[in-house]
C-alpha cells in the first residue's frame, strides 16, 4: 500500500501544482497608507503603490508662476480640510500641465508628511470611477485623483460617468477626494464632436450644452500656453544649474535654440528633452 502511494505521490503533486496555477490570484487589499502615490488598476480593482513618482521639482517649472500659485492655494486648502475646487488644466502639449500636478503633490507632502495621496486613473478607466471613489472614501485619506490627457470623442458616452461623479450624481464626489485633470481641449470634447451633436439633435443648443457642461463641473480652469524664447532659456538654464551641467551660457542658449528648430516647437517638455540629450553627451546622470 505504501509503495502504491509513493508511486502516486509525484502525480498527485503535479495535479496539485496545476490546480494552484489555475486558481485565481489572491485578492490584493488596498492600503492607502502604503505609499503617497498610486495607479488605479481597474481590472483588478487594486491601487498599485508607486514608490518613486516621475516628477520635476516645483521650482524648476518656469513660465507658469500664476498657475503654480493658484493650484497651490487650491490644493493647500483641500489638504487643510477647507473647501476647494476640482481643477481642469488645459492647453498646449508639453507646457507643464501634468508636471505641475505631480510637483504640487510633492510640495504639499514636503510641508506635511503624508498630507495627500495622489491616485492616477487612466482615461479609458473613467467608467470605473464610482468603484474607485468608494474605495477612496472608505480609506478616509485626503486624495488628489488625477487623470492625464482627458478627452472624449464621438460615440464616447463615458463622459456622463465623470459628469455625475463631479457634481450631478446622488453620491457625488467624496469630501476627501478632489479631481484634477489635464487636457489639450478646453471643453474636453473634439470640435467635430460638438458640431455633430449640434447637427443631429432635435434641440441643437441643448445637445451642445450637455457636452460643454462637463468642463463646467470643474470649478477651477487653468490655461497653459506656448512659452516665449526668453522663458525657454530660463527653463534650460535652471535645469543646467540644478544638474551641474557646466556649459557656457552662450553655447547653452545656442544649442538649446538649435534643438527647438529640430523639434519644431518650444515648450517645457522640449526643454527637458534637450537637457536629457545634453546630460547624456556629458556623461552625467539626472536626479
Amino acid at each position: 500500500m505504501t509503495n502504491d502511494f509513493n508511486q502516486l505521490l509525484p502525480t498527485l503533486e503535479r495535479i496539485a501544482e496545476a490546480l494552484e496555477r489555475m486558481a485565481p490570484p489572491a485578492h490584493k487589499t488596498n492600503d492607502l497608507a502604503a505609499a503617497d502615490a498610486f495607479v488605479w488598476q481597474a481590472e483588478s480593482g487594486y491601487l498599485q503603490p508607486v514608490r518613486n513618482v516621475n516628477r520635476i521639482d516645483i521650482d524648476l517649472l518656469q513660465g507658469i508662476e500664476q498657475q503654480k500659485t493658484i493650484l497651490y492655494n487650491n490644493t493647500k486648502r483641500f489638504a487643510n480640510g477647507l473647501p476647494a475646487n476640482n481643477a481642469l488644466l488645459w492647453g498646449a502639449r508639453g507646457t507643464g500641465k501634468s508636471s505641475i500636478v505631480k510637483a504640487m503633490h510633492a510640495k504639499i507632502n514636503t510641508e506635511k508628511a503624508g498630507a495627500l495621496a495622489l491616485v492616477e486613473i487612466h482615461r479609458e478607466d473613467i467608467p470605473t470611477l464610482p468603484h474607485l471613489l468608494h474605495i477612496l472614501e472608505e480609506s478616509g485619506r485626503k486624495t488628489v485623483l488625477f487623470c492625464d490627457d482627458l478627452s472624449f470623442d464621438l460615440q464616447d458616452e463615458s463622459y456622463k460617468s465623470l459628469k455625475a461623479v463631479l457634481e450631478g450624481g446622488i453620491e457625488g464626489r467624496p469630501n476627501n477626494v478632489i479631481f484634477y485633470a489635464t487636457s489639450n481641449r478646453r471643453h474636453l470634447m473634439a470640435r467635430d464632436m460638438i458640431e455633430n451633436e449640434r447637427s443631429t439633435a432635435i434641440n441643437p443648443s441643448e445637445a451642445v450644452e450637455e457636452k460643454v457642461s462637463l468642463s463646467d463641473r470643474f470649478g477651477l480652469w487653468l490655461g497653459f500656453h506656448n512659452i516665449s524664447q526668453d522663458v525657454y532659456f530660463e527653463i534650460i538654464e535652471g535645469y543646467a544649474k540644478e544638474f551641474g551641467l557646466d556649459v557656457p551660457i552662450e553655447d547653452l542658449r545656442a544649442r538649446a535654440k538649435e534643438w527647438t528648430v529640430t523639434r519644431g516647437s518650444r515648450s517645457g517638455r522640449v526643454a527637458w528633452q534637450f537637457i536629457q540629450e545634453l546630460a547624456g553627451e556629458m556623461g552625467k546622470k539626472l536626479g
